[in-house]
């Protein structure tokens, strides 16, 4: 099968923006849809507006050939055979799910139907969405013969995101009959027949021609609890290794060691289970919260979510008094911050612990540099520069002078760094790190004072810190 079907999807942000891409690559006839015009035009002349790799290349391949961008959800609607549903989500007061946007697109969609389409939603969802959407559209006029609505979870981790779309663990659609189930085999079919991977210029990853993505099909409603469960699992994954760092901090163990104990375990796996300052992005908090507001909903006591969030929250207050013990006092101390993002590999500082941390440093009369890969523009949006917080060209200018270092972010980059000069730049070798990028016992060996997560601290070897210091 060589199928080209004509895909809209509805959305440009970081997962619309990919699945529009990589829907184009695996073959497809792609129209990607945003209201937002300014957005529109940049996408139109190549520019990128997230930070993910490979994204650039693709759409640089593919733009005005296999996938257009437009602002006109009708002309799409009525040219297009599948419509991915693929706008925000936002968390409410409640910690429920705002479906306000996907209610409003799913009202334009029924507007401009005429024929059979499949409406797909690619957002993060509550269950009972899907019978939600078919309402919203039957409302409209739409006989329910010519539309089906089916959801099909993404797993993409922001910074891999391309990667992890053409090379996943497994597909998942959530469909109520075959006949929507036979499109989207079709639509997925380069990838789970292992043709896509026998292109000479295809993306490398994991899977290959012999060892194809599986896909999984379940109901619709299964579907949508697929992708908050799976969310959720990882953020508790997080916040239990997380808690256990806690215990090993006051049992003088180093999480580094139990964590490779319980990861070997093939039942529990190693991923995930890397102690820090808690979880962030725009997935995890949001997903957790409305998971929860869904149990609660439907008369399901999901306590052990309330008490995921709660350790996320008190990770950062424990790493706020690490560094207020390393320095006494913060008023007048200059810190120098590494990391903005939620994490490496992305430019989304969307709940991230280290705009939490800053906040709070600069509220306690702390004098922030601060660096960033990839982050930096964003969060001078939320975080202007003042007279009290900079930003660095590099992560040597962040440290230059200050009386302390913090690593919030775990950009490789930042393990890579040259540690004698970083030892020259500081005004005293102090480093606070929330990620656990270095080995303790080297950086005492390099003169430092080195605090991380989970670990027992290190102390600056005698004369070693002279040693540093001397020309």
């Amino acid at each position: 099968m060589n199928e080209k079907i004509t895909i809209a999807v509805v959305g440009s942000g970081y997962v619309g923006l990919v699945a529009a891409v990589c829907f184009a690559e695996i073959g497809h006839q792609v129209i990607c849809v945003d209201n937002d015009e300014s957005k529109i035009a940049a996408l139109m002349n190549g520019q990128v507006p997230i930070y993910e790799e490979c994204l650039p290349e693709l759409l640089a391949r593919h733009r005005n050939t296999l996938i257009e961008f437009t602002t006109d959800l009708h002309d799409a609607t009525r040219r297009s055979q599948a419509i991915f549903v693929a706008v925000g989500t936002p968390q409410s007061q409640t910690g429920s799910a705002d479906l306000s946007y996907v209610d409003a697109v799913a009202s334009q969609i029924a507007r401009s139907i005429t024929e059979y389409k499949i409406i797909v939603e690619k957002s993060t969802v509550p269950v009972y969405t899907n019978e939600w959407i078919s309402r919203v559209i039957e409302r409209n006029g739409v006989p329910r013969e010519l539309f089906d609505v089916a959801s099909n979870p993404e797993f993409l981790r922001e910074g891999t995101a391309v990667v992890d779309f053409l090379h996943p663990d497994r597909i998942v659609i959530g469909v109520d009959n075959d006949r929507a189930g036979k499109l989207l085999r079709a639509i997925y079919e380069p990838l789970t027949s292992g043709r896509y991977y026998q292109a000479v210029d295809a993306v490398p990853g994991a899977r290959s021609a012999s060892e194809a993505p599986p896909l999984l099909q379940t109901s619709t409603k299964a579907a949508e609890l697929i992708k908050h469960a799976s969310n959720a699992f990882l953020a508790m994954k997080i916040s239990f290794i997380n808690v256990v760092s806690n215990l090993c901090e006051a049992a003088g163990a180093d999480v580094e060691e139990v964590s490779r104990g319980i990861g070997s375990d093939e039942r529990i796996g190693p991923k995930f289970l890397k102690a820090g300052i808690g979880y962030g992005g725009s997935c995890f908090p949001k997903d957790v919260a409305a998971f929860r507001y869904v149990a609660e909903q439907l008369g399901v006591d999901f306590g052990l979510l309330r008490e995921v969030e709660n350790i996320n929250a008190e990770q950062k207050r424990r790493f706020f008094l690490k560094v207020r013990s390393a320095l006494w006092t913060f008023r007048g101390k200059k810190l120098g911050v590494l990391g903005l993002a939620f994490k490496g590999g992305t430019d989304d500082i969307r709940e991230s612990p280290a705009i939490d941390l800053i906040s709070q440093f600069l509220k306690e009369g702390a004098i922030v540099s601060a660096y960033d890969p990839a982050a930096m523009e964003r969060t001078k949006q939320i975080l202007p520069p003042s007279g009290t917080l900079s930003y660095a060209k590099d992560a040597y200018e962040a440290a230059s002078d200050a009386d302390a270092l913090l690593i919030l972010t775990d950009w490789q980059e930042f393990a890579e760094l040259d540690l004698d000069r970083l030892h020259y730049t500081l005004r005293y070798p102090i480093i606070v790190d929330g990620r656990n990028l270095f080995d303790r016992t080297a950086m005492a060996q390099r003169g430092f004072t080195y605090l991380s997560v989970g670990r027992p601290g290190g102390t600056p070897q005698k004369d070693a810190a002279l040693s540093h210091k001397l020309p």
